[in-house]
């Protein structure tokens, strides 16, 4: 009770005269007839007594109410604080009963202006609302461990659908027990909770980001205002070798080369400065000094608070790249192996120089050289050898003609020279013969190796044989056949003459295929003489084409036809079994002696089915293996000396004879030919035809027969023409001679009769 004062007492005073007053004025009576003054005495009393009591507690209730007025001012600063807090921060703030389960929110309305007198405070009662199924275990389980005292704080990012309205939004919800019961069990749980949606979402692209740049095979570096780097990519560190401790800070001009000047990085600035970007090929220094060439896209990137520039750049190293593309473009103009133009671009030059040659009223000539017989060098030599031939071959051509006009490699041992600025086809002429000139000089090829080559070569002219680049590149290609048909070595203009013999070509070619189903083809025998036993031991047989059309055709016109189209697998086959037939019939006639021989074809031994066809032919015929014998030349035998000589192995273990013809005339290696399953070796015409004539020729000859016995071979010579060379082989030591000293080719009857009228000892040939 709080203690009376002085005022209190007087108060008390007061009182008691009026009620003695009362008691005078009233005596004592029956108490009905006094019960009205009683009670007005009473009322007075009361009066008295509720003044006293006003005027007693009135200080008290003064003191009480200035007290409230306070404490309502500190709430109402404390509700203002509250709101103000809560909408500074972003925050919610929650209560939540663990008892009812019902959860209590407060939180202030972001306003569109900044006063305190537009917040408001938005407040909510009821359930917690929905956590999304995935983070709900873990908001549990945290709730558990802090309900059980094991955390401080309860602690939970997760996503809820705070509106209900089924969109997630991520919150930061914090807080701790704020009541508990008697026996220590929580009761309330309060805390705060903040949308952090847009963070997780930034937090979550930063994080993506950062993955991407670190994985990006680009170096990416940022670089701030002054062009200083701030961050690289491992990518960076990768390429450029700088690690981003030690470039960290520094100018980007650590990377500069010399390679450009200053205006350079002047009008890159610039363009950053207009457009916002800029991209290009600059060349950069690696950290080891090594130059780089870059493809870099530079954007400007404003900082977060958007007050100064940030600078991202994407370098990609492109110096492997630009060298592939080089190595490409040249690839696609440029022969690889004699680094001359190629076809592409021969016909872009020859296209620009018609144009100019057009606009001029000028000429352009174009020659086309083929090495002669490069195939046997190729063949015979080996390709490594070859192409080194075919490097000397195109810096002759190149040397000869001069700088200022095109030399192009086309394919194999084709050369083309466009020829500018000419006159007259005289002068087109006048540099084809400086080429087969040059070419009279040996090429030098490798260490101490050389080796003559010929040329032939054809010639057409713009405007007089054709108008674009395609036609006068195929005229000027008809007038080099028609050189290597003239004898080789030498040179051809274009005439509308040779496209008649191409035609003509062409449609023998086709006839040619009718050939054998029209019996058209035939075989003829020439007979070789033994010089050692006086008598016809052999012949060779060889084809003829008796054509409808075209009456008697040359073997050296249809031969290389049937090669060209592959028909001579088939026109082969047909000659050896008819050649083993025949001889089967001059067995039959008491000539059991007598072998055959029988050519064979580049074709027919690359096939790799030679063995079967001479062992069918063998079986269908019924001759001794031993009598018959196959004809070879070193170009078709040289030409896959490895694969040939497993064919020619398995024919041998048939038991047949293997000859090579026209031996001298290529390029076969000595010791191989040693190692081949030979027994016959033929001596070309070309040394027999001078050979009392030519000293050479004779040490040739005389040469080759000593090494042909002492390789065990019987030694055939070819082309036998005269008493004379007959006597000088003889007097050498030759086995056998073969030309028309001995006979001409025959038909077969007339073979057979020559065979047998043949005067055994009398060493020449008998009158048919």
């Amino acid at each position: 009770m709080p203690k009376l004062g002085h005022s209190e007492g007087r108060h008390r005073m007061h009182f008691l005269p009026v009620a003695a007053t009362f008691a005078t004025a009233f005596p004592a009576s029956p108490l009905w007839s006094r019960l009205p003054l009683i009670l007005l005495a009473l009322a007075a009393l009361l009066v008295v007594a509720v003044i006293a009591t006003r005027a007693r507690w009135q200080p008290w209730l003064r003191a009480r109410r200035q007290r409230s007025d306070a404490r309502g001012e500190s709430l109402r600063i404390r509700d203002e604080r509250l709101k103000l807090a809560l909408w500074a921060s972003g925050e919610q703030f929650w209560d939540y009963d663990l008892a009812q389960r019902r959860l209590y929110r407060m939180r202030a309305d972001d306003p569109a202006s900044a006063q305190n007198a537009d917040i408001t405070v938005l407040t909510r009662h009821g359930e917690v609302p929905p956590i999304h199924e995935e983070d709900l275990p873990l908001v549990m389980e945290r709730l558990r461990l802090h309900l059980q005292g094991r955390t401080p704080v309860f602690m939970s990012e997760h996503r809820m659908d705070m509106h209900r309205d089924g969109r997630w939004i991520w919150v930061r919800a914090r807080g701790r027990v704020v009541e508990r019961d008697a026996t220590g069990a929580p009761l309330r749980l309060a805390g705060t909770a903040r949308d952090i949606t847009a963070t997780r979402n930034a937090e979550y692209e930063h994080r993506i980001a950062g993955e991407v740049m670190r994985s990006m095979n680009e170096a990416v570096a940022v670089l701030d205002w002054a062009h200083h780097f701030v961050a690289v990519n491992p990518a960076f560190t990768r390429i450029t070798g700088y690690e981003e401790a030690e470039i960290a800070g520094r100018p980007v001009t650590l990377l500069d080369s010399d390679q450009h000047d200053e205006a350079f990085f002047s009008r890159m600035e610039h363009e950053l400065q207009r457009t916002g970007r800029w991209s290009g090929e600059v060349w950069k220094v690696r950290k080891d000094g090594e130059e780089i060439l870059c493809r870099i896209e530079t954007n400007v990137v404003p900082d977060s608070q958007g007050d100064r520039q940030l600078y991202v750049q994407v370098l990609t190293d492109i110096t492997e790249q630009k060298r592939a593309e080089q190595e490409l473009r040249y690839l696609a103009n440029y022969d690889t192996l004699t680094s001359l133009p190629n076809r592409s671009l021969l016909s872009e030059r020859l296209s620009r120089a018609i144009v100019r040659a057009r606009r001029e009223h000028g000429h352009v000539a174009v020659l086309f050289i083929d090495l002669d017989r490069f195939k046997d060098i190729n063949d015979s030599l080996g390709h490594a050898t070859g192409d080194r031939i075919l490097r000397a071959a195109a810096a002759r051509v190149q040397q000869t003609v001069g700088a200022q006009h095109t030399v192009a490699r086309l394919s194999g041992d084709e050369f083309t020279i466009v020829l500018e600025d000419i006159g007259s086809i005289g002068e087109a002429e006048d540099v084809a013969t400086r080429i087969i000139e040059a070419f009279r000089a040996p090429l030098n090829f490798g260490e101490r190796l050389e080796l003559a080559v010929s040329p032939s070569i054809g010639i057409s002219l713009y405007p007089h044989h054709a108008q674009v680049p395609t036609e006068l590149l195929k005229h000027a290609d008809t007038a080099m056949y028609q050189a290597k048909a003239m004898g080789r070595h030498t040179y051809q203009v274009y005439s509308e003459r040779m496209d008649e013999k191409n035609r003509h070509r062409a449609i023998v070619a086709n006839a040619l295929r009718r050939a054998l189903e029209r019996d058209e083809l035939s075989l003829v025998f020439q007979p070789r003489l033994s010089l050692a036993q006086h008598r016809i031991t052999g012949v060779e047989a060889l084809m003829r084409w008796q054509s409808a059309e075209f009456g008697d055709v040359s073997p050296g016109q249809f031969i290389p036809l049937a090669e060209e189209s592959g028909l001579i697998l088939e026109i082969g086959a047909w000659a050896l079994r008819q050649a083993c037939l025949v001889l089967k019939q001059w067995h039959a006639a008491g000539l059991e002696e007598l072998a055959m021989s029988v050519n064979v074809s580049a074709a027919q031994l690359q096939r790799g089915d030679l063995p079967m066809l001479v062992e069918r032919a063998l079986q269908e015929s019924g001759i001794p293996a031993n009598r018959l014998e196959l004809e070879l030349t070193e170009s078709v035998i040289m030409a896959h000396p490895g694969e040939n000589a497993d064919t020619l192995r398995a024919c041998r273990r048939l038991g047949i004879s293997l000859a090579i013809d026209d031996f001298g005339t290529g390029y076969s290696s000595l010791a191989y030919l040693k190692r081949l399953p030979l027994t016959t070796l033929k001596i070309d015409r070309e040394f027999i035809g001078d050979l009392t004539h030519d000293v050479d020729d004779e040490a040739i000859t005389s040469t080759v027969i000593t090494m042909g016995q002492s390789l065990a071979l019987k030694v055939v010579a070819e082309g036998v023409e005269t008493y004379d060379q007959y006597q000088f082989l003889r007097n050498h030591g030759c086995d056998e001679v073969q030309g028309h000293w001995v006979s001409q080719a025959l038909p077969a009857e007339a073979c057979l009769r020559f065979i047998r009228e043949y005067y055994p000892d009398s060493g020449v040939r008998a009158v048919s």
